[in-house]
């Protein structure tokens, strides 16, 4: 009996399945945003799905849920119908709230499917222009010889920057200590102000104060070196091993939702990361367009998960 009662679901299911790609989409597409208005996760969607409306030929709006760590965000898109019209913003701070949070109200490999990746944006260690470091190796030599004694700045407990620094601390086998603060311009007020020795953050934020020569950049954290600075070197080429950390961005839908319809949304992302005017809106928040497919997507999420995981533990850092 409950056999032909799952096969009839089945039956049911497949032919709506079936229709809803082949008319999709058939009302506006909604994409939730976990960060305030006018940053750079909001500026990225807001010219995606811009795009996106005229590929597609429906209204693309932006509805922000900003705070609880994208937790308020993820549940409204968890519990929407599963048709491809609602959308979120993930995040290499998705994969460190499913990291850090001992409870959410959802799973965040198994509530979501990955649509697409959208960019990607450096991170990068500095430390006072004219200061005692010139270079990376610079920083590490001296964290050798005083063990302890130097101080790393990064924004909140659990960003993306403070995991890296801890996976910076960890990977150079360095005794250092690696300092919160509430965000970015307190970093850089700290760093000018000889509080802290360096800091590690993400780049955008920080170019202001380079090309200032306020800070300098002694590496960047990802696998290639950043189109903005590129006679800075990565912190491997600096002789850091297993150091590769950036931040991202992309979208997903609720779990469930047909595979049509992802793929249908799939081609209007990539087709908009490929849109000169878009990639020049991302080019001025100093992100990178990164095309690829909803696997592409998911690999970013589940690696970035394991691998914050993997940092919080060694770290000892105390889960919410």
């Amino acid at each position: 009996m409950q056999r032909r009662n799952f096969l009839a679901l089945l039956s049911v299911a497949a032919p709506w399945r079936a229709a809803l790609a082949q008319g999709f989409p058939s009302k506006p597409i909604r994409i939730v945003v976990p960060n305030a208005p006018g940053g750079a996760a909001d500026i990225t969607a807001r010219a995606v799905g811009e795009h996106m409306a005229r590929t597609l030929g429906q209204p693309v709006i932006i509805e922000n849920k900003p705070g609880a760590g994208g937790v308020v965000a993820g549940q409204a898109v968890a519990t929407a119908v599963p048709d491809g019209t609602t959308l979120l913003l993930i995040s290499s701070g998705t994969a460190v709230s499913q990291a850090l949070f001992k409870s959410l109200p959802f799973d965040t490999l198994k509530s979501f499917a990955p649509v697409a990746p959208l960019a990607t944006f450096d991170l990068v260690i500095v430390s006072k222009e004219g200061g005692a470091f010139k270079t990376l190796g610079d920083l590490i030599e001296h964290a050798r010889k005083n063990p302890g004694q130097v101080n790393i700045g990064t924004p909140n407990i659990g960003t993306t920057q403070h995991l890296a620094a801890e996976l910076f601390k960890s990977a150079a086998g360095l005794d250092l200590q690696v300092v919160p603060f509430k965000a970015t311009p307190d970093v850089v007020t700290a760093i000018r102000g000889d509080q802290i020795q360096a800091g590690l953050d993400i780049l955008s934020p920080l170019l202001p104060q380079i090309q200032g020569k306020a800070l300098r950049p002694l590496a960047v954290t990802g696998a290639r070196r950043s189109r903005v600075l590129p006679d800075v070197p990565t912190a491997q080429e600096a002789g850091v091993k297993g150091l590769n950390a950036t931040s991202w961005n992309g979208l997903a839908v609720p779990a469930g939702t047909p595979a049509a319809v992802i793929g249908r949304l799939n081609q209007a992302v990539n087709a908009a990361l490929k849109d000169a005017g878009v990639r020049q809106k991302l080019d001025a928040l100093n992100l990178d367009a990164h095309p690829g497919s909803s696997a592409d997507a998911l690999e970013m999420l589940s690696s970035d998960i394991q691998r914050w995981s993997e940092v919080i533990a060694k770290a000892k850092i105390e889960r919410k």
